[in-house]
């Protein structure tokens, strides 16, 4: 079954967003709101087991409160977070990760369709693909992304399989005529569930994971870029992860 479409996930997979974006601007937001609350890297890796912005706020409110906090608070917090968010990315504080921006372009000069597949906020999302593609944003004819499904457009996060289907459903295509690049162990269980093959490529987070958690990948690798090592799966001879590669792997 020919590849028909590259499915990617953004967090953590476009970029370091979780450890060097999202964490800080809870931090700000917090910051703001007087509340005694401050992830370091280490925290926050734990937090990360509650998908979803809102949800780990919450979550963490009423951990540290002991009691549900009210849906406007959370809805304020979560606001604040976002701008945040959006400062930090236009500031500069995030890059793609080694060889995403080359492996695009490669797979949109090969007229593969390009999806963006997360459960995180279309803010959030927006502010990081206009900072750091923004030619693909502003001219048409070099358009790499078909179209994005974010946390909005589902009502089940990642591990749930919901944002794949729909991403399928909307390009019309079979599970495996796609393929899913992911960056942790939730984001591979949600395409796994989907029926969409997935190569993961290990973020800062996703690699505190045991590699046996991602055993159900295709592929596991430390990178995309020049010096790329496969970690889990066929070895890759060209020196990065290629368009070719990721054929291979199918």
């Amino acid at each position: 079954m020919a590849l028909g479409a590259l499915l990617w996930d953004v967090d953590g997979t476009l970029a370091e967003t979780e450890r060097d974006g999202h964490r800080l601007a809870f931090n700000r937001a917090f910051a703001d709101a007087g509340l005694p609350l401050h992830w370091d890297p280490g925290a926050y890796g734990r937090h990360l087991a509650t998908t979803g912005g809102a949800e780990r706020i919450a979550a963490a409110l009423a951990e540290l409160e002991g009691q549900p906090p009210a849906a406007d608070r959370v809805r304020a917090l979560q606001a604040s977070k976002q701008t945040h968010y959006a400062d930090l990315v236009a500031g500069g504080c995030l890059e793609l990760r080694p060889g995403v921006r080359a492996l695009m372009e490669e797979a949109h000069g090969a007229g593969l369709r390009q999806v963006l597949v997360t459960t995180s906020g279309r803010v959030a999302v927006r502010a990081l693909v206009a900072q750091l593609l923004p030619t693909q944003l502003l001219h048409q004819d070099q358009q790499w992304l078909d179209f994005w499904i974010c946390g909005e457009d589902v009502s089940r996060k990642k591990p749930d399989p919901e944002a794949y289907a729909q991403a399928l459903a909307r390009l019309d295509l079979e599970p495996g005529q796609a393929l899913a690049l992911e960056d942790s162990r939730a984001g591979l269980m949600a395409a796994q569930a989907a029926g969409v093959p997935c190569l993961v490529s290990l973020s800062h987070y996703g690699r505190l994971e045991p590699l046996d958690s991602f055993a159900m990948a295709v592929a596991v690798v430390d990178q995309l870029g020049s010096g790329a090592r496969v970690l889990r799966g066929p070895a890759c001879q060209e020196g990065r992860i290629t368009l070719s590669y990721l054929q291979s792997l199918r």
